[in-house]
């Protein structure tokens, strides 16, 4: 049985830090690598943060059929799920890991049902997700309300996920997270 697990979280909730760490933890796992429209960040890498597509380049795979699921999470700012990527893992024998925004993990777990565990990784508090995004650093005084804005809607969806997890002490938050995913693995 091909299987996926999913975790979601508003931007700085810290659900790219968890998936990370279960990847070090269970070695089933393999890590679905989404398609973006935006600009790499510095740091970050094309074929192992995101594909990096930009925005005509997005668009061209949407017009081909090309993606699981996809998004314009913010204007001109699309993120989506390659066919190509889902089946790279299972051909591993591998089960797919996301690391995916509220509304792509609904979708997918929507499409594979049973066979899909989604996680909602939640902020202890507002304010605390508002002081993890402004330590970053990496976003405008703009961008930062639009996160806000949007962090606020996805909390209110966080009960159509099959768990949360609170990320109040991180160490913690891995913890739970690896015993649910194990679980789902196993059975």
């Amino acid at each position: 049985m091909k299987k996926l697990i999913v975790i979601s979280a508003p931007s700085g909730a810290g659900k790219t830090s968890i998936v990370r760490d279960l990847l070090t933890q269970v070695p089933s796992l393999n890590f679905s690598i989404s398609a973006c429209s935006r600009q790499k960040r510095k740091g970050e890498i094309n074929g192992k943060d995101y594909y990096f597509l930009g925005i005509k380049g997005f668009q061209e795979k949407i017009a081909e059929d090309a993606f699981i699921e996809w998004e314009e999470v913010y204007k001109n700012q699309f993120y989506g799920t390659l066919k190509s990527e889902i089946n790279r893992i299972w051909d591993l024998n591998k089960i797919a890991i996301f690391d995916v925004d509220v509304v792509g993990g609904l979708n997918l777990k929507r499409m594979y049902g049973k066979n899909c565990l989604a996680i909602f990784i939640m902020p202890p508090s507002f304010d605390v997700l508002r002081g993890r995004l402004i330590k970053r650093g990496s976003e405008s005084d703009k961008s930062l309300n639009i996160r806000l804005d949007n962090a606020k809607k996805e909390m209110l969806r966080k009960d159509e996920f099959d768990k949360i997890i609170i990320n109040d002490e991180f160490n913690l938050a891995c913890m739970q997270t690896k015993k649910i995913v194990t679980k789902f693995i196993q059975k």
